[in-house]
């Protein structure tokens, strides 16, 4: 289980280095370092298997059920990229140590980081597709909040926007191409899809499920049309560009289409979408980064650029085109991080980035300009640097792709034209910044950054100069096990010697060489013609006229439907649910009647129904005369009840009364701030439509029920009834699905519980809301000291009500009771004491802050399901077995109790919560006037 171990860690180091901020801001720095080497320790043991050609595969069990399990690879594709995020990650821990101000919050910054490396770890560990999807929207949303991490700029805000929308956006289209691929291999494991490419290429949905998966690739990967996203990310700190935007967020994508290389490519659909996604992205970025004053700016076209190279090799299709892609990531994300990391020593020690100011810094920070010009050199694809072999391989491809067809010049001049681009952005950098005359007006005296914060860059520029003179004795086992796990097979032969002899990918290397420096000697009137077209034609605008129409259509939208009337949201609801339902109605086609016997009709139930439809209808006469609407509510509650006590269904009953007494004292309090009688809003015409558009719900309604009892059924019930004992080891079934068998359900439900008790207080905290001053029948209000009768019997009884829940509780797995009903008779115990003894008598002798009470029910709760798969089972799998105790006698233990009592727990919280804060705020919305007598002690 050390996958899972490598992915948590950064998320629970998440949290402790926000928290331990509190404690000195370079104290989170040093608990992010730390919880890097932790992830990088907890990878260690399965790092050797890769290179022994295994891959490791983890199965937690989650929920077996559905085919849903927490599943993790690690093959040669995935060790190379968690290598990648954990080790750059730690050096930028270290750089944006010094980088950061001391205006800026480390602890919230180490927060953000780490909650983006496990994003990234677990998408890049995942053997599950609905998993890595998962965790794909989690880099999403981690990257959004670390792109605006300077909140006080409006750029940062705006970019960081930018960012989500169109990488969400294709997070949901690929949403749909994995459920497609899922369906069309199978199973949703990675295994088994990347055995099955012949299977998938052959199905019919093939194509617009690669359209969907592309979506996503290319959106996170920053690849045309949707380039534009990226250099406006560039407004985050630094360190946040140097990690994301080089080697972990946009390589996400090109990650994708890595893993998924052996089941999509080999087909004309994917050579023409992607290669030409990244032939356009190529050109397009190489071309806009030459004329970039801004130096990240520069460097963001630049990875644009470099990202449609990777994915242009992709497109190629080829295995050894797919071996110079993943080669190129490799050294992508040295040279690039390392410059982008030289551009923040720039921009922090002079004040600007703008490269027609910062000229001449040679002169003030030799070292730092000797490693950003080897970083850049690496960048341009010199000889005996890393980029300069994996261009090679890249140029070899293009020529060999091309061979033999109608097009073949067209694919290696476009490639050699953005080989020549690159060398002259990658010239400009150097000569721009470190040369070029002196600094022009510049708001800091720039000079050499501390040391510490040079180191990784140091690094980085050594793993350029150790790749591109010895790439056979550093990179060539590691890019060797990630091809296997690209390919799924022994790739093909290549070569990383520097020297292959004079070949066409020779001559296009010098040629771009050459070609570079004359585009960069000859740029002014480049400058100028770029400066003529700049304007006509810009991405950010059309994103943000696209993004104001669909804001505008659905404004529209909204101001059609929602008028701001209750009434007519639900009109719209009821009548579109008639619509579809008449639609099913009428292209179904079956009888109406099924073939199913109905029971016979006894009286009891007869009585119940007419009952319930009186009653029913006697709630709706005295509809504005709200109080007695409530307590006729209460009686229709009653009747549901006895229904359930018919039906042998305790449980539900004793539920549903529990429910009653607290749904009718929570609105009792809020019935105190409303007038005694609503207004006759509606006019005879308006409640004749609603009467017509009601009876044909009802009918509907009453149509589908009948045409679906009367049809035969295979209920589960026999399943739960026989399983109910040997499985969770308790007679009370009902019991047994909530905390068992449904507890993943039960969970949810009770988290929504907690979090609606939570909403409900906030909006009550320090809301006043004026009293009424009279009753129904116009007498000045009277201050009401509680009955000191009332209030004494109710505190006789509560230890009773209390020892009565406890009772409920413990019997509750195998008689009716359990968490939930003794949760709400604690709480109906509890409540009686404020209505007793009123709000400020009950609230000194009992806290109202119950927070940790709903806190520590979520925590137990949550608390029995890690167990159980700490264990190897299931979440929230129970265990159970009987014990004997002198003088006891036999009895069972079972962990489902835990669960049960974090149930409990929640119920009890929650509503006290709400009903306590409504009891508070009655108090202070009608204070006692200072001759009203005092409180009686009854204590």
């Amino acid at each position: 289980m050390n996958l899972l171990f490598v992915v948590l860690i950064p998320f629970v180091g998440a949290g402790l280095a926000a928290w331990v901020s509190r404690f000195g801001r370079l104290q989170s720095a040093w608990m992010a370092g730390g919880v890097a080497v932790a992830a990088l320790l907890a990878l260690s043991p399965s790092i050797a298997a890769p290179f022994l050609g295994e891959t490791v595969i983890q199965r937690i069990p989650w929920l077996p059920g559905f085919g849903l399990d927490l599943m993790f690879r690690l093959d040669g594709l995935g060790l190379l990229f968690a290598l990648m995020i954990l080790g750059m990650g730690l050096l930028i821990i270290l750089y944006a140590r010094y980088y950061l101000a001391e205006r800026d919050c480390m602890g919230r910054f180490y927060g953000y980081l780490l909650l983006f490396m496990g994003s990234m770890l677990g998408i890049v560990l995942s053997e599950n597709l609905i998993l890595l999807l998962m965790f794909w929207e989690l880099t999403s949303l981690s990257s959004f909040l670390l792109i605006s991490y300077w909140q006080h700029r409006e750029d940062a805000r705006t970019g960081a926007r930018m960012a989500l929308t169109v990488t969400g956006l294709g997070g949901v289209a690929m949403l749909g191409g994995f459920v497609l691929l899922g369906e069309i291999a199978g199973s949703y494991e990675l295994s088994v899809i990347l055995a099955s490419g012949d299977l998938i290429r052959a199905d019919p949905l093939y194509t617009p499920m690669l359209v969907l998966i592309l979506l996503g690739a290319l959106t996170k990967s920053a690849q045309f049309p949707f380039h534009f996203w990226l250099p406006h990310a560039m407004a985050a700190p630094t360190p946040v560009s140097a990690y994301l935007h080089s080697a972990t967020l946009v390589k996400a994508g090109v990650f994708l289409l890595a893993r998924l290389f052996p089941v999509l490519s080999g087909t004309v659909e994917w050579s023409i979408l992607v290669m030409s996604a990244g032939l356009a992205t190529l050109l397009l970025g190489a071309y806009f980064a030459l004329f970039k004053h801004d130096l990240k700016g520069l460097l963001a076209y630049s990875t644009i650029s470099h990202l449609g190279l990777i994915t242009l090799l992709f497109g190629i299709g080829t295995p050894l085109a797919a071996v110079a892609g993943i080669f190129h990531i490799i050294n992508h994300a040295t040279f690039k991080a390392s410059l982008f990391m030289a551009a923040g020593i720039i921009d922090h020690e002079c004040g600007t980035r703008d490269m027609r100011r910062i000229n001449g810094l040679w002169r003030y920070m030799p070292y730092t300009g000797t490693l950003a010009m080897v970083a850049a050199a690496a960048m341009a694809g010199v000889p005996l640097f890393n980029g300069f072999l994996s261009k090679e391989m890249f140029f070899a491809e293009a020529v060999d792709f091309s061979a033999g067809s109608p097009w073949r010049l067209f694919l290696p001049v476009a490639v050699l034209i953005a080989g020549m681009l690159a060398v002259a952005y990658s010239l400009r950098f150097i000569h721009d910044v470190f040369f070029n005359g002196d600094p022009i007006d510049l708001p800091k005296t720039p000079h050499e950054p501390p040391r510490w914060m040079k180191v990784p860059v140091e690094i980085l520029v050594a793993v350029c100069l150790l790749v591109g003179i010895l790439p056979a004795f550093t990179v060539a086992p590691l890019l060797y096990v990630a091809a296997v796990g690209v390919l799924q097979t022994t790739p093909p032969h290549y070569d990383l010697a520097i020297w292959h002899g004079i070949n066409a990918a020779l001559i296009m290397s010098l040629i771009a060489l050459i070609g570079g420096i004359l585009v960069y000697a000859g740029r002014q009137p480049l400058f100028r013609f770029a400066e003529r077209l700049e304007g006509r034609i810009d991405a950010k605008a059309m994103y943000e006229q696209v993004l104001q129409g669909v804001l505008e259509l659905a404004g529209a939208v909204t101001r059609t439907l929602d008028t701001g009337s209750l009434q007519r949201m639900i009109l719209v609801f009821v009548l579109t649910a008639l619509l579809l339902g008449t639609i099913g109605f009428l292209g179904g086609g079956a009888p109406l009647t099924g073939t199913r016997a109905t029971l016979p009709v006894d009286a009891v139930s007869l009585l119940i129904s007419m009952a319930l439809i009186l009653v029913a209808i006697w709630t709706l006469m005295l509809h504005r005369r709200r109080f007695t609407a409530l307590i006729v509510m209460g009686a229709l509650g009653l009747l549901v009840s006895l229904i359930f006590v018919k039906f042998s269904a305790p449980d539900l009953a004793l539920t549903q009364l529990s429910v009653e007494v607290v749904t009718i004292v929570l609105l009792l309090l809020a019935l105190y701030f409303l007038p005694q009688y609503s207004p006759a809003e509606s006019s005879p015409a308006r409640r004749i439509r609603d009467l017509v558009v009601a009876g044909l719900a009802g009918t509907g309604a009453s149509l589908l029920t009948w045409s679906i009892l009367t049809r035969p059924y295979d209920s589960i019930a026999d399943f739960f009834l026989a399983n109910s004992m040997p499985g969770g080891g308790g007679g009370n079934v009902v019991n047994v699905i909530l905390v068992d068998f449904r507890g993943f359900d039960t969970l949810g439900e009770i988290s929504v519980l907690a979090l609606a008790g939570l909403g409900i207080y906030a909006m009550l905290r320090d809301l006043y809301l004026p009293g009424p001053v009279c009753d129904s029948r116009g007498h000045p209000w009277n201050w009401d000291v509680h009955p000191p009768i009332m209030a004494a019997l109710t505190r006789l009884l509560l230890p009773l009500a209390l020892l009565v829940s406890v009772f409920i509780f413990l019997r509750g797995h195998n008689l009716p009771g359990g968490g939930f009903i003794a949760g709400l008779i604690t709480a109906v115990a509890l409540i009686m004491q404020y209505l007793a003894n009123g709000a400020e008598w009950t609230h000194n002798r009992m806290t109202s802050n119950l927070h940790p009470l709903i806190g520590a029910g979520l925590l137990i709760g949550t608390a029995t399901g890690l167990v159980s798969m700490l264990l190897g089972y299931p979440f929230l799998t129970s265990a159970f077995t009987h014990v004997h105790w002198p003088l006891i006698g036999d009895f069972e233990l079972a962990s489902a109790i835990a669960f049960d009592l974090g149930v409990y727990l929640v119920v009890v919280g929650a509503t006290l919560l709400i009903l306590v804060h409504l009891g508070l705020m009655h108090n202070a919305s009608h204070p006692a006037p200072a001759d009203a007598p005092a409180l009686p002690n009854h204590s």
